[in-house]
């Protein structure tokens, strides 16, 4: 049986299995999550100031999930019925890997004279995937690009920006300036303390007023980058302004949010509720979106729902659980109904139209 347990700095002992990964202020890893701790690992996290880690003891017994024996004329079903999604974008190991590498020598390099060169050759890939593709739309499980925080949301909102974008009516010039300005949402993170950024736990009053300054310092190293358009910072600098005016860090009222903005906001705290961090479990696709649909006093309607209609959460071909306990596959997205496919039952062969059948309506995807 596995136990997960926060353990303070002193108490920490040699052989300790670490249940987070440690990060530096530019997301890069410095202890990984399941690695087993030494002294000189604790030595470093009490030299960082970190006041404890989680640690899990025991271990984690494998799911064992039998292949579920599928019926031909289910199987023959699924293929009659099968819709395939719309085109979704799509980065390939080699453009990961080239992203990832940019990403961390940005965040390693802000004063660097070829920052703005380099952020362009990453958006350039991104953007190419989109275009290649004639992308649509974004399978959120597959946007993954590295094991490093910071870098992969960094990434995943561009991308997750960018696709958004272009459901909203925007040119590719938009596009590709919207992609910059969701790569370096955060740059201003690189500013912030390392005790504070890298804290297990939630931050206190006076600890959350410094991390809400990140959108401002980012502002202010792109300010001393020419080539970088005033759109650009702005959607950096208003990526948490809220259209209620209670965001930060100007608390600026609808009407100053720039679009940028307001696409960022919604793709950052998507990516923030799906992610683990050391403080908090990730939130499903599913329950992030329905809190997403919840924030209207908080996020633009229409880019909410030029959102809902990006996103993937059950590509089809993918197996889920229904509530009344079948498992069932995919056959057939709407993408007005992102939460209720059509799927045909792998044991009864049924096919359960979420969205259209009354019939169905107390039925859920799991």
């Amino acid at each position: 049986m596995i136990k997960r347990k926060f353990v303070r700095i002193r108490s920490l002992q040699s052989g300790m299995k670490i249940d987070q990964a440690v990060v530096d202020r530019t997301g890069r890893t410095l202890i990984a999550r399941g690695a087993l701790l030494d002294d000189y690992m604790i030595g470093a996290l009490m030299n960082r100031g970190v006041s404890g880690v989680y640690t899990v003891e025991g271990e984690e017994e494998e799911e064992k999930d039998e292949p579920q024996k599928i019926p031909e004329k289910t199987r023959q079903k699924i293929e009659e019925l099968k819709v395939e999604d719309r085109a979704k974008v799509k980065l390939t190991e080699s453009v990961k890997k080239r992203v990832a590498q940019g990403i961390s020598y940005l965040y390693n390099n802000i004063e660097s004279e070829d920052f703005v060169d380099a952020t362009n050759a990453i958006t350039e890939d991104l953007m190419k995937a989109i275009v290649e593709n004639d992308s649509i739309a974004v399978d959120v499980s597959a946007l993954k690009v590295s094991d490093e925080y910071t870098f992969k949301h960094s990434v995943d909102v561009a991308t997750m920006a960018m696709i958004i974008g272009k459901q909203h009516g925007l040119s590719e010039k938009e596009i590709y300036d919207l992609g910059i300005s969701g790569l370096l949402h955060d740059i201003g993170k690189t500013k912030i303390p390392n005790e504070i950024l890298n804290k297990n736990g939630r931050l206190t009053d006076a600890e959350f007023d410094i991390m809400k300054q990140h959108a401002l310092f980012g502002y202010r190293i792109l300010q001393e980058k020419n080539e970088v358009s005033n759109a650009i910072r702005l959607g950096v600098l208003q990526h948490h302004e809220k259209i209620n005016g209670n965001g930060y860090p100007l608390g600026v009222p609808q009407e100053k949010i720039v679009l940028f903005a307001r696409i960022i906001s919604l793709a950052d705290i998507y990516d923030a509720l799906v992610t683990e961090r050391s403080y908090k479990q990730a939130f499903s696709p599913r329950d992030a979106v329905e809190m997403i649909m919840a924030m209207t006093d908080e996020l633009d309607i229409q880019v909410m729902r030029s959102f809902l209609n990006s996103v993937i959460l059950y590509p089809v071909g993918s197996v889920v659980k229904l509530s009344n306990g079948e498992k069932a596959t995919v056959v057939e997205n709407d993408p007005r109904w992102i939460l209720r496919p059509k799927v045909v039952g792998l044991t009864t062969g049924k096919v359960y139209d979420l969205a259209q059948d009354l019939a169905c309506a107390n039925i859920i995807v799991k």
